[in-house]
């Protein structure tokens, strides 16, 4: 078959989601039981970007709906790993806060893993990912931007 665009771009999202279904079958059987990886990202995220989002910013940030998002923020909330609080802003919506205990289950389960990236890097240069890293980011950029003006 010929490597038009169309077959290079279909066969590269076909990588990408397989990588996506292993690494989070990877990833999940490493979190406590009970958790999953939307979960576990929802912390992450509230520790890399900023958090004080509020239950909407956050479902939008991933493209989930906000009934998935509510219910992912109530496990969280139920186990104590992050707090919600009133919105400083409008006094009716609620802000998400990751809280010490959060922080430390995010740790704990980034520990956790180590394992498995070790084994990973043994296998595969961790250089040839870091050389990936530039066009990744790029393509994301780009249909982040694609994705906020088809709103």
């Amino acid at each position: 078959m010929p490597e038009t665009p169309d077959n290079i771009y279909n066969a590269f999202f076909l990588e990408v989601g397989i990588l996506a279904q292993l690494s989070r079958a990877m990833f999940e059987a490493r979190l406590p039981p009970g958790f999953t990886l939307p979960q576990f990202t929802v912390l992450n995220h509230l520790v890399r970007v900023k958090d004080g989002r509020t239950p909407l910013e956050l479902a939008r940030a991933f493209q989930v709906p906000k009934t998935s998002m509510t219910h992912s923020l109530a496990v969280l909330e139920r186990h104590g790993l992050i707090e919600m609080r009133p919105n400083a802003r409008d006094g009716r919506s609620k802000c998400v806060f990751i809280t010490e205990p959060g922080r430390e289950f995010r740790a704990a389960a980034l520990a956790a893993i180590a394992p498995d990236m070790a084994a990973l890097a043994a296998r595969f240069p961790a250089q040839r990912l870091q050389d990936a890293l530039p066009a990744l980011t790029e393509l994301r950029q780009i249909m982040d931007a694609m994705r906020d003006t088809s709103e």
